[in-house]
């Protein structure tokens, strides 16, 4: 049974309880309450930043529970095709399931404040779009200045980047409805982790649950240092789930 004293983040919210994540100790990721899921793929701008997501293939997820592959080895991805019991991976959770506003670094400016975990890093690189974020947000002023900051901490995945509006006294998230994502990053040529939205709690396989956050990112390359959210090894090994990456036409 899950331990019911979980965190939630300032300026997050748990999804409906139908909604969770199980980590098996030594395989899949177990999907409740049938969230849909689909791929999302990074999309850069014209100076070649990250900038944006496009929605690629949608999922099944009627069956339930949905396995999804953490292992990185699946060629059925992102299910789970049983992979990880023919080959050697390290499946062992490390996170801390403390806040992850605990441990993290604040820059401040004159109307927000940036709060920053890098040990969360998913290493999707929108907060270097239009200047990087950490420079940005000492000197935003304007609306154009901090629009641009919560545009850069609100498409980090991982929500390593949490914004506090100092004039309305209240953390920036961005809204989502409880859903996964399987994210692509042509723009370095790998593949991403899963995206988690909308507050879905996730479940330890010791049966504790770790922080509830809005947005949080789930290793599936089976290479984090910080399982089993991502801490951006995918693209240090080059990881490929060998899906398409086709945008979805508008």
């Amino acid at each position: 049974m899950a331990d019911k004293k979980v965190f939630t983040e300032v300026g997050s919210k748990q999804a409906p309880e139908k909604f969770y994540i199980k980590i098996t100790a030594d395989g899949p990721y177990l999907v409740y309450g049938q969230p849909p899921i689909d791929q999302e793929i990074i999309v850069q701008n014209k100076e070649g930043a990250s900038w944006e997501y496009k929605k690629g293939l949608k999922f099944d997820s009627d069956r339930e529970p949905v396995a999804l592959c953490r292992c990185g080895a699946s060629k059925n991805a992102p299910y789970c095709d049983g992979s990880h019991t023919k080959f050697r991976w390290d499946p062992k959770e490390t996170s801390s399931k403390r806040p992850l506003l605990e441990n993290a670094e604040a820059f401040e400016g004159p109307t927000m404040i940036l709060a920053d975990n890098e040990k969360y890093c998913a290493f999707a690189r929108f907060c270097d779009a239009h200047g990087r974020i950490w420079n940005i947000v000492r000197k935003a002023q304007t609306e154009e200045e901090k629009e641009l900051v919560r545009h850069e901490a609100g498409h980090c995945p991982a929500g390593r980047l949490v914004v506090y509006d100092k004039e309305k006294k209240e953390v920036y998230e961005p809204e989502f409805e409880p859903s996964i994502s399987v994210l692509e990053d042509p723009g370095i040529k790998v593949s991403g982790p899963l995206w988690v939205k909308g507050g879905i709690r996730i479940e330890s396989a010791d049966g504790t649950s770790y922080e509830i956050r809005n947005r949080v990112t789930l290793c599936r390359c089976g290479m984090s240092a910080n399982k089993p959210f991502c801490n951006g090894a995918h693209a240090s090994i080059h990881y490929k789930d060998g899906l398409p990456w086709e945008i979805e036409k508008e």
